[in-house]
């Protein structure tokens, strides 16, 4: 199990790398770039779950993938929005960005920090493609990465079984809150 922790670490890394090594030449090739990587993030992130044999994980993958597309889908047709190069009115949130941080807040929450960090970079990166390119304003990006990392975060359980207990007592002599991290 070790080993392929490290494995993973090692692919990540490199792709994250990959990722974040862009040549900045025009427009354009910012745009496509960050086109490529939106896509890449959540591939990496699903092909993950094949490579830990981990079903349990695909299937969580599946609900937060989905539910992500749902709502920020949902919320393009809901609000009309201008983008910043006036070529239509789906400009919030962001789908690219909200589709890479799906991605990399699910290797986050699923398989740990360590092996998130090259995705964020990634999908930050997309975020950055979409501004530069005048696709979106910054709060259309923002609101899409807030999107894909809630997605994840409520939706995936730790593959470590992480566990955050909060109890209470509230008895009238005294009242108690504790806060146990089991990780």
């Amino acid at each position: 199990m070790l080993n392929k922790h490290k494995s993973l670490t090692a692919a990540l890394l490199l792709s994250g790398s990959a990722l974040a090594v862009t040549p900045a030449y025009a427009k354009s090739d910012i745009e496509t770039a960050g086109d490529i990587i939106a896509v890449t993030i959540p591939a990496i992130a699903y092909g993950s779950t094949y490579y830990m044999d981990d079903p349990e994980g695909r299937q969580q993958f599946y609900k937060s993938f989905s539910t992500n597309a749902i709502a920020t889908y949902g919320l393009k047709k809901a609000i009309d929005k201008d983008r910043p190069d006036h070529s239509d009115d789906d400009s919030f949130p962001s789908g690219h960005t909200s589709i890479a941080f799906q991605g990399a807040s699910f290797i986050h929450k699923r398989y740990g920090l360590e092996y998130s960090i090259p995705a964020y970079v990634g999908a930050t990166f997309v975020g950055y493609s979409r501004i530069e390119a005048d696709k979106h304003h910054t709060s259309d990006v923002l609101a899409g990465a807030a999107l894909g990392v809630a997605s994840s975060m409520f939706l995936t359980k730790s593959y470590h079984n992480d566990e955050l207990v909060i109890s209470a007592n509230l008895a009238p002599e005294s009242y108690q809150v504790a806060l146990h991290y089991q990780f």
